[in-house]
């Protein structure tokens, strides 16, 4: 209780004369202060957002919503309404420009991500259709499918004689993920495959899959994956930086699958949930890079 007190009375009163003091004695606003004394990344960017969503100035709280071709005119009313003159501090409107890049960028991923993911799977359309056949050829060259609907689809995890049944949470974004590392990550995503078909210790590969892809858009979808697009991706993050997220998810989930040993996969959701804790225990780091570090394809 002391703590919600204390919070309302700084971020509603001492808060705005701290920064007054702080001003005339150093001669900077906060955000010069932020975009100076934090080297580019997560920290940088996560402070800026917090000042420009703490301000009172309609300008400056405004800046989290403006689309990408207006970010130069935004940054440029924020400079005239706290008198910065870039003579005095000749970076700091790239700096922020950056950051209002990566913030705004987020928001936008996220779109492009839920729309994906409301995408239903249908196998009426050709390139969905497409995109599945691709799967399969990736991850079994050397075997061929004989017909649509067949067993053969749970050699690479899925559950029934059709996929498109397996979709229906995260829809065509599961199926972009699982493509996406077979495609980009071939060596490993069979490596990961040959593990999840081994007869002690395995699980449905694309069923986990796209679970892990339902991780990921969670973790999306809070905000914590914040520290990970601002330290690895010095702009705008898009679609394809969300997919190689979901990569590192696949291969590192193998890697603590086969050191944990299961006993059965009866016990999967207690290991996700392990796994996942791990995960965002790696996000508490504001230097965190959650990158898969292997050779690519490309």
């Amino acid at each position: 209780m002391l703590g919600f007190i204390w919070e309302y009375v700084y971020t509603s009163f001492l808060r705005y004369w701290l920064k007054w003091l702080i001003r005339q004695v150093t001669g900077t606003c906060e955000l010069q202060r932020i975009c100076s004394g934090y080297k580019p990344g997560a920290t940088r960017t996560i402070k800026t957002e917090c000042s420009l969503k703490s301000s009172k100035n309609k300008v400056l709280r405004g800046a989290l919503e403006t689309s990408e071709d207006h970010l130069d005119q935004c940054v440029t009313q924020i400079m005239k309404e706290k008198n910065i003159r870039p003579q005095k501090d000749p970076l700091f409107k790239e700096r922020l420009h950056i950051s209002l890049l990566q913030i705004t960028g987020y928001g936008q991923l996220f779109i492009s991500v839920e729309d994906m993911r409301k995408e239903v799977f249908s196998s009426e359309n050709q390139e969905h259709e497409a995109m599945l056949f691709k799967l399969w050829d990736l991850l079994m060259p050397t075997i061929k499918l004989e017909s649509r609907i067949t067993k053969q689809w749970g050699d690479i995890g899925f559950q029934g004689d059709d996929p498109k049944t397996d979709f229906r949470g995260m829809g065509m974004l599961g199926l972009i993920n699982l493509v996406f590392f077979s495609e980009n990550y071939t060596e490993e995503a069979r490596q990961v495959l040959s593990h999840a078909n081994h007869p002690k210790l395995g699980y449905s590969y694309a069923i986990v899959g796209i679970n892990l892809t339902e991780m990921a858009y969670s973790l999306l979808k809070s905000g914590d994956l914040k520290p990970h697009f601002y330290n690895t991706v010095p702009g705008k993050p898009e679609l394809r930086h969300f997919n190689q997220l979901y990569c590192y998810l696949a291969y590192e989930f193998d890697k603590f699958w086969v050191a944990e040993e299961p006993e059965s996969i009866m016990h999967f959701n207690q290991y996700r949930e392990k796994f996942h804790n791990i995960v965002k225990t790696h996000l508490k780091d504001p230097d965190v890079s959650l990158t898969l570090t292997v050779r690519t394809n490309n």
